[in-house]
């Protein structure tokens, strides 16, 4: 654990306590924030020599998502070539080979996160600076989000981060909690965390497109701005600007999300007259490498992250300002290091599976970037874990055992949710099959919503169920792993849809950067084919089947979906036209109901063979 600096914090010009200030200061727009560097050491720390060049190491993470323990099954790997020094078999239990040219490596876990994140730290210990890219709770886990993500917090506290730039599923409990987070309190969680007490976050939240309507003020501070003797970095945080596309309506409601490049441009001119050698924007947005990539390399970089790169004519959206010198990406769960225009872009995945190390070299006289560089860093689990995140991690382990290690179900195999991991062209996976089973098996009686089909969102699905786990019988499902894999406690919606409308919806999932493939009941059949330069999909509507009938365009037909998806979320509008809504049970129910009613230690699920959706969108 970095030790604790005397420093002076001052928010909204309030004191709220004094002590002997650091020679590395740290300020979050006018506010100043705690310093969190190691013992500062040498002219670059002290300001001794403001000739000297000046190397500042920003290791960045993004997309915790509250997994302090390792994630398992295909959220818990990275793709590494095979000369990669990790992918020596030998030194690392657990790889395995996909082909001549790669391995999968196990990776994750907080307090292998926080073992690594120290040997980088020690690399550099009077000029490191950590940073996250956004979501570090929501969509979390049992042992993080049954404590209302307080572990998570009190794990990165530990660790050391000075800033998170808030990402969409920060939002998930809604402001209130976010603020709750940062500043403490008990307003929604039970503060187990703090034993009576939650203190809250040490780490400075940064949102400078997120407004509030009634105020028009940043909720969080805009950026903040590091020292490091004789040099300033800024640091600007952001979240996408699409997020209320992919919330709820209720955790962003009285919330606005302005364009992500227009917000930096108007930034940059006040950070320059603040004298800042650099300027770094943490965006909770990301992109996509294509399938050659590994997690240390930038193949065919794509996504939405390029029009807040470059612009986009189309919109009238600008791109990023030249005097940005690098962009620390996320929300995609990708990992990359790329270098653009002249700018480094990164990602580090997702659940704590990668660092990225960024190595500036300033030159204070000219207060100028001389050199720069990023590599991304698994976070293998061959070394030792901190001992101190380690024991947060035990303490919530214990308290959460008697929910978390009850067996729900039992399986003959994995069911994973990666397509990749399945070898579905279409995008369809055996668990997101299960799922939709599951949410129809719920909400067909009549009683219930009568419905002949459901459809789940592939982003909903937050990891895999697998057969085999160390701390588990073989072949047995857990409550801790099941709700791993469906999180956000959705209510399911059932509507009625026209024939016509169902089609809309389908035609809705090839309309972004990547297609978002529904994953689909066994009661829906259908045939797509993806155009990836048009963003299109075509669907003859002959051969899309309900019950093994045709659909029929001008039918209405019973639709169960979360109530996400019920809201027109991730963009699909359509689902906001279903009339007759009934709200049913939770999501996470209706799939622990559906593996007690279908599998049994005797009598296991097998599962499913794909087939129902037909397509090329994940080749």
């Amino acid at each position: 654990m970095p030790p604790m600096r005397n420093r002076t914090i001052a928010l909204a010009g309030t004191l709220l306590f004094s002590t002997v200030a650091t020679a590395a200061g740290c300020q979050v727009g006018s506010e100043s924030v705690p310093d969190r560097t190691d013992a500062a050491t040498g002219p670059a720390a002290d300001g001794g020599d403001a000739s000297a060049l000046v190397t500042v190491q920003i290791l960045a993470i993004n997309d915790f998502h509250g997994n302090l323990e390792p994630p398992t099954g295909s959220s818990g790997i990275v793709v590494a070539a095979a000369t990669d020094a990790i992918a020596d078999a030998g030194a690392e239990s657990g790889v395995v080979a996909t082909d001549a040219g790669t391995v999968l490596v196990p990776t994750g876990g907080a307090a292998y996160l926080a073992a690594h994140i120290n040997a980088l730290r020690r690399t550099n210990p009077a000029n490191t600076v950590i940073v996250s890219a956004g979501d570090l709770t929501g969509a979390s886990p049992l042992l993080s989000n049954l404590f209302k993500d307080e572990p998570s917090v009190l794990a990165m506290n530990s660790i050391g981060l000075d800033f998170e730039a808030v990402g969409n599923h920060d939002f998930d409990r809604g402001l209130t909690e976010l603020l709750r987070l940062q500043k403490g309190g008990c307003s929604l969680g039970d503060c187990d965390a703090g034993q009576g007490h939650f203190a809250g976050a040490s780490y400075q939240y940064l949102a400078a497109n997120v407004l509030d309507d009634t105020t028009n003020q940043t909720i969080f501070p805009p950026y903040a701005i590091k020292s490091f003797g004789a040099v300033r970095v800024a640091f600007v945080g952001m979240t996408l600007e699409g997020t209320p596309s992919v919330e709820t309506v209720s955790a962003v409601q009285g919330l606005s999300f302005k364009n992500e490049a227009a917000t930096v441009n108007a930034l940059v001119p006040k950070l320059v007259d603040q004298g800042v050698s650099a300027i770094v924007v943490v965006v909770h947005q990301g992109g996509f490498q294509d399938s050659t990539g590994t997690y240390d390399s930038c193949a065919g970089l794509s996504g939405d992250l390029l029009p807040i790169l470059k612009g986009d004519p189309d919109a009238g959206t600008p791109g990023l300002d030249p005097k940005v010198q690098v962009v620390i990406t996320a929300h995609t769960h990708q990992p990359y290091d790329c270098t653009i225009d002249g700018r480094l872009v990164t990602s580090a995945a997702s659940y704590g599976r990668v660092i990225t190390k960024i190595d500036l070299t300033i030159d204070p006289a000219s207060k100028t970037v001389t050199a720069k560089k990023a590599k991304n860093v698994a976070v293998t689990r061959s070394i030792a874990p901190d001992l101190d995140v380690a024991a947060i991690v035990a303490k919530y382990q214990s308290l959460a055992a008697p929910l978390a290690n009850r067996i729900v179900g039992y399986v003959t195999g994995d069911l994973t949710s990666n397509p990749k991991v399945a070898a579905s062209a279409s995008c369809e996976t055996p668990l997101g099959d299960v799922i939709a089973d599951a949410q129809l098996a719920a909400t067909s009686d009549p009683a219930n919503g009568g419905a002949v089909v459901a459809l789940m969102n592939p982003g909903g699905i937050r990891g895999d169920l697998l057969a085999k786990g160390a701390a588990k019988a073989d072949g047995t499902l857990t409550y801790a792993e099941t709700f791993a894999v469906q999180p956000f406690a959705n209510n399911l919606v059932t509507m009625t849809l026209t024939g016509d409308q169902i089609l809309k919806v389908l035609a809705a999932q090839f309309g972004g950067a990547q297609p978002k493939v529904l994953q689909v009941s066994s009661s829906l059949a259908y045939t797509y084919a993806y155009d990836a330069t048009a963003k299109s999909a075509t669907i003859d509507p002959a051969k899309v089947t309900i019950a093994g009938a045709p659909l029929d365009p001008a039918k209405t037909y019973r639709v169960t979906v979360n109530a996400f998806l019920a809201g027109g979320g991730d963009s699909f509008a359509p689902f906001k036209d279903g009339t007759d809504r009934v709200s049913g049970g939770v999501d996470l129910d209706a799939l622990v109901a559906y593996l007690g009613q279908k599998s049994t230690a005797a009598a296991p699920l097998a599962p499913p063979a794909l087939g129902r959706v037909t397509g090329d969108g994940c080749k």
